[in-house]
């Protein structure tokens, strides 16, 4: 059966956010060193942010706002309001700016793998010092979010989180997995000795607060209502947008298991240990042949170039919202934000520079932001919205489920970034 793009939607920018450089490599290491066994948390991390997106979305459609700006209608205290608005923006802002570097850095591993030596890409590399790779695919990152059309953004990431599914889940067929192990590791939770932060880690790349300001300004865009715009025109925008987060979200998780099968059919129960990326690239030619090489190759290298432009066009919205501007993808200050990040994420990744007391900041505030969106989303989707738009019984026991689960999130990434002291 053939996917029809036109069904995917704004929640292909959330898959193309948190399928990175970083979530294939935890996967990786997730696989390698337990084999399938932390495949349910993957499950329940899909879980997690289907119900987060979903009212970020529903959010950003009645609305018509993203959430920065309906942050600063919901919270109205000075003493309250700044703090919060100042730490979103370091977190989403100052971190993306630091894991841009990653994500460059990714992609430009992904193409290194695919097109081998390019004697103009190396000769560059050796006389300036600069990563050429990692300057043309900040290049393209900038092309596409420069034009300014949210149309074309997201057909660019629909392309590329098709690209990623074909490559990883190929891979992942190639390998040939280990199927009962793999249903097992799925639905029969287990922690295997050791494992609680690769469990915990597997949930954070995927359960991240730069995705739902991403989400709720691009559904707001996507499907933009009038002020006489009918309930039912309104509950048809909110129909369309369930079924694009059922489809994206859960793709997203797929490609995710694909890695994790990966690694584990190349390294788990094997003599040798996992330490990146390049080195699982490395590992699948003698076990499984060229082809699986190229498809992990090319999957990292539309992972790392969709993150790349999902983190700078997040970050845009988060302050843009947050100061009241527009959702105007042509606004100066929201063209200044993209390109910013971009640029200090060509910058750190072309130079081989590992800001760590950047990413150390990055970690304590997204530790700290992860629950507070969460605890605000569930205020808003409370008070800020009409009585037929308001989250139900069911839907705030499962925002508090998430909302707890954050809480052990913000613990485990503040206890890592001190542990770097």
């Amino acid at each position: 059966m053939t996917i029809k793009t036109s069904r995917f939607g704004p929640a292909t920018l959330v898959t193309a956010a948190f399928i990175g450089p970083g979530t294939v490599i935890t996967a990786s290491l997730a696989g390698a060193n337990y084999g399938y066994a932390l495949v349910w948390a993957l499950l329940f991390s899909v879980f997690a942010t289907m119900v987060l997106q979903e009212m970020a979305a529903r959010l950003g459609i009645v609305t018509g706002r993203g959430l920065g700006e309906n942050l600063r209608k919901l919270v109205q205290q000075p003493l309250l309001r700044w703090p919060l608005l100042l730490l979103v923006i370091a977190a989403i802002v100052v971190g993306n700016s630091a894991y841009q570097g990653g994500n460059i850095s990714g992609a430009a591993l992904g193409a290194e793998a695919l097109f081998g030596d390019i004697g103009l890409m190396k000769s560059w590399h050796a006389t300036s010092g600069i990563n050429l790779w990692a300057l043309l695919l900040g290049c393209m990152a900038a092309l596409v979010l420069w034009f300014g059309q949210y149309k074309l953004i997201e057909r660019c990431l629909i392309v590329l989180v098709l690209l990623m599914s074909l490559a990883f889940i190929g891979t992942m067929l190639l390998t040939k997995p280990d199927l009962p192990a793999l249903l097992k590791g799925a639905f029969l939770p287990v922690i295997p000795p050791g494992a609680v932060l690769n469990v915990v880690a597997l949930i954070g790349t995927t359960v991240v607060p730069y995705s739902l300001f991403l989400h709720a300004a691009a559904a707001a865009q996507k499907w933009p209502q009038t002020q006489t715009a009918s309930q039912t025109t309104t509950q048809q925008a909110l129909r369309a947008s369930s079924r694009d987060i059922a489809l994206a979200i859960p793709l997203g998780g797929l490609i995710s298991i694909a890695i994790v099968s990966t690694a584990a059919a190349a390294f788990f129960g094997r003599e040798q240990t996992l330490d990146n990326v390049a080195q699982l690239a490395q590992a699948l030619t003698p076990l499984f042949g060229t082809a699986a090489t190229w498809c992990l190759a090319l999957g990292l290298l539309a992972a790392g170039l969709s993150s790349a432009i999902t983190a700078p066009l997040a970050a845009a919205y988060a302050m843009t919202g947050i100061l009241g501007k527009p959702l105007n993808l042509k606004q100066p200050l929201f063209r200044l934000t993209w390109l910013v990040i971009i640029v200090c994420g060509v910058t750190l990744s072309s130079i081989g520079v590992r800001p760590l007391k950047v990413i150390w900041f990055a970690q304590v505030a997204n530790g700290i932001l992860l629950p507070l969106i969460c605890l605000c989303l569930l205020l808003a989707m409370n008070y800020s919205l009409p009585a037929p738009y308001k989250n139900s019984r069911w839907q705030n026991v499962l925002g508090i489920v998430v909302l707890l689960v954050s809480l052990i999130l913000s613990g485990r990434s503040l206890a890592l970034a001190f542990a770097l002291l």
